[in-house]
């Protein structure tokens, strides 16, 4: 079964338009709530009249946190320090910090009337001064939280480098890059609906990748027991880390059904979900680089302020990863990276798809090829050059990680193998001298971290000959139907199809941490292989006890156990006694890795892009199901495409959104896809029985620093930092002169 390309089950109902999400469900009594938001970036909130509200027709009610003085604040995702003094209210109370917060609830009897009723709603805000860049604002004397800096976090992650370093190498380069905004744009947006309960408790059905964090925090937040409240997450349109958290809408919405005792449904609509919250990305980068004439880095430096937005609770984290991310596939003796979380007037971030590390792969893979142009090296030989030899694992990075395993020559020499490197590299001095549009070749070689933390897995047999297989993680549309089965099945040796997983409901798998950082199947499947084996061992012993004979006397075969010429099924046995084993695994981490190459050409008179092709050779380890993670390939690399070339939040000098539709946000279509080719190297995880890494987030890695260097090495200019995604047609022709 491992290995098996197994078509998608979930797909069936999928595309049928026969799936099931938060705004599907139909439950009795349920109002729809809106939220009246700021269109204010910074400023003191004076008042919120709601009167006209609640005289439209069809509301039921509205709300500020006036009304509503109970109401908790947002809990932190991960990191409780850096919001100490920072508050993020449910429902503003003093002050708004971005465009979008949200000041009041309207709730009706159906949307159009909540819309009306939000559009009546009259908000008093006194403007004040607005910081939107992380590097400004870090240093501004205009504070979001009067009496506390607009840094949230700082840390330092290695050791100062040597003075002498820099003064003795033979070259130093430096650059500046920029990581914009981008928007989560998800085909479902965020979605909750909330069903009080007789005796106190509450029913959540809500578009999410960590149910058992969310029964957590709103238990906390509500003075619940945590089995007081059932979390169930239907049908998940995407999520890409933006569905992580315990938002503040999803406090607001939990207390107006409390309050009115009756179920109360959030749908946000794309305008809300677009200016946010969430943002991901948002980094300011400065690097230096030192080496020696032969191309061996001697030292590298970086410092990341980071754009956390309004409130630091969803992102001050993500820079962290990026800091111990920073050296990528390179072995460097000398290690220095500096990272501040900066509160802004945008609105706050949170993980995006790679979460911090497409941050770190752009940083040092741009440097390196500034390196190599400098020193008149080829870009694909520096590399070699300088990557973590495949014996040196495990490796200890200077930034605090260890790398389980690698071979990143391996899979840098497929890509330029399956892009024709020398090939173009011809075309491209024929182009020049010929005078021709010009093309540029980029690569990148990156490291990932995936999974972390904990998995529950259990798998129990049935009497009528099926399996049911919990586990703690919650797909969002990666596959776990198919995936998981496949797993228990291969260690059951039982067709795939008797098995059925279960999870996304907390009233019925008892633990579990979710589904994001890549760690779905490196964990939660490991889980499932441990625990499957664990049932075939509880069998076996079960068997020795029935035939009083020593477990070692006792085979099992393809759901079968025997002694001599007496069999059992597990169905047989699970007839009889409960037969279920459960297990919860932590495995360590793990480092995937890979190799793109992309290949442009710039129109000189219009600046116009163009991918002639990409490459994409990643390094998942095991892969269970090919198909599903030729899904997750292409899917990633669509994204790393969106950001590389056209995804860009804007705002305005006062903090709006210039993007509030899929008209103003641009993100590739089909008809934007260049020719994609994917290949793979395998190194199995040595820490995990299934060898499995992540496979989900390699594309947001890789595509963007191969398509920049792509586009710099097109333009052929000394000042190749100044090119910052995305590269629209006119960045592209101001570099082109």
């Amino acid at each position: 079964m491992i290995g098996a390309r197994l078509p998608r089950r979930e797909d069936a109902r999928l595309v049928r338009g026969a799936g099931c999400y938060v705004g599907d469900l139909r439950i009795q009594d349920c109002v729809e709530a809106v939220f009246v938001r700021s269109d204010v970036a910074h400023g003191v909130l004076r008042e919120v009249e709601l009167g006209p509200a609640r005289a439209v027709p069809g509301v039921v009610a509205a709300w500020s946190h006036a009304d509503l003085p109970f109401l908790p604040e947002a809990p932190p995702m991960m990191d409780p320090e850096s919001v100490r003094g920072r508050p993020w209210p449910a429902l503003a109370t003093d002050r708004v910090r971005y465009t979008g917060e949200s000041v009041a609830i309207v709730l009706a009897r159906d949307r159009y009337a909540a819309e009306d009723g939000r559009d009546a709603a009259r908000v008093d805000l006194e403007a004040l001064p607005v910081l939107l860049d992380p590097t400004e604002a870090a240093g501004s004397d205009v504070q979001l939280f009067p009496g506390m800096g607009n840094v949230t976090q700082e840390k330092e992650f290695g050791e100062p480098i040597d003075p002498d370093v820099w003064e003795n190498a033979a070259v130093v380069v430096e650059g500046n890059y920029r990581q914009q905004l981008l928007a989560h744009t998800y085909m479902e947006t965020r979605a909750v609906l909330v069903r009080p309960e007789p005796g106190g408790g509450l029913t959540v059905w809500v578009s999410h990748q960590a149910p058992h964090r969310l029964r957590r925090d709103l238990a906390g937040a509500f003075g619940l027991r945590p089995e007081q409240i059932r979390v169930v997450v239907p049908d998940v349109g995407g999520a890409f880390g933006g569905k992580s958290e315990t938002w503040p809408e999803y406090l607001a919405v939990t207390a107006a059904a409390r309050r009115l005792n009756r179920p109360v449904r959030w749908l946000e609509d794309r305008a809300e979900s677009l200016t946010g919250p969430p943002h991901g990305r948002g980094q300011n980068q400065r690097v230096r680089m030192a080496a020696g004439a032969d191309g061996r880095i001697l030292a590298y430096e970086l410092h990341v302020d980071a754009d956390v937005g309004g409130y630091p609770h969803t992102g001050s984290f993500v820079p962290m990863a990026t800091s111990m991310m920073a050296t990528g596939a390179y072995a460097i003796p000398q290690v220095h990276v500096r990272s501040r979380a900066v509160v802004t007037n945008t609105a706050p971030t949170c993980p995006y798809r790679g979460a911090g590390r497409p941050e770190a792969a752009s940083a040092i893979e741009r440097t390196v090829d500034l390196l190599a142009h400098r020193l008149g090296l080829d870009p694909a030989e520096i590399r070699r050059r300088n990557f973590i030899r495949p014996d040196a694992f495990p490796y200890d990075t200077p930034t605090g990680f260890t790398y389980d395993s690698g071979n990143y020559s391996a899979a840098l020499d497929v890509a330029l193998r399956e892009l024709d490197y020398q090939g173009w590299r011809t075309e491209q001095v024929r182009r020049r001298e010929a005078g021709e549009a010009p093309i540029g070749i980029g690569l990148c070689t990156y490291v990932e971290r995936s999974g972390a933390g904990e998995e529950f897995g259990a798998v129990e047999a049935c009497a009528d000959g099926t399996f049911v297989a919990l586990s703690g993680c919650c797909s969002t549309g990666q596959g776990h139907e198919t995936s998981f089965p496949q797993v228990v099945a291969a260690v059951l040796d039982v067709e795939p199809d008797r098995v059925r997983l279960v999870e996304r409901d907390t009233a019925v798998v008892p633990q579990g941490i979710g589904s994001f950082a890549s760690r779905s199947m490196q964990t939660g499947g490991a889980a499932l292989h441990r625990a499957a084996g664990k049932l075939v061992d509880s069998a076996r012993k079960r068997m020795a006890e029935i035939c009083a004979v020593p477990v070692d006397a006792v085979r099992y075969e393809s759901g079968t156990v025997s002694v001599d010429s007496r069999s059992m099924t597990l169905a047989e046995l699970a007839a009889s006694e409960q037969l279920r084993a459960d297990e919860t695994y932590a495995p360590p981490e793990s480092f995937p890795f890979g190799a793109y190459a992309a290949v442009v050409e710039i129109e000189p008179e219009l600046g116009e892009l163009t991918v002639l092709k990409l490459v994409a050779v990643d390094d998942y380890g095991v892969v269970v199901n090919p198909l599903i993670v030729d899904g997750q390939s292409y899917g990633s690399m669509v994204q790393g495409i969106g950001q590389a070339l056209y995804e860009d939040m804007r705002y305005d000098p006062d903090g709006r959104p210039a993007t509030r539709s899929l008209l103003d946000y641009l993100i590739p279509t089909l008809s934007e896809l260049p020719p994609l080719s994917f290949a793979e190297t395998c190194t199995p995880n040595p820490n995990t029985p299934l060898g499995a890494k992540g496979a989900g987030e390699a594309g947001c890695i890789g595509a963007p620093p191969a398509l920049v260097n792509a586009a710099a090495d097109a333009v052929s200019r000394e000042r190749r930092d100044a090119l910052q995604m995305p590269l629209t047609p006119y960045t592209c022709w101001s570099a082109a002169r």
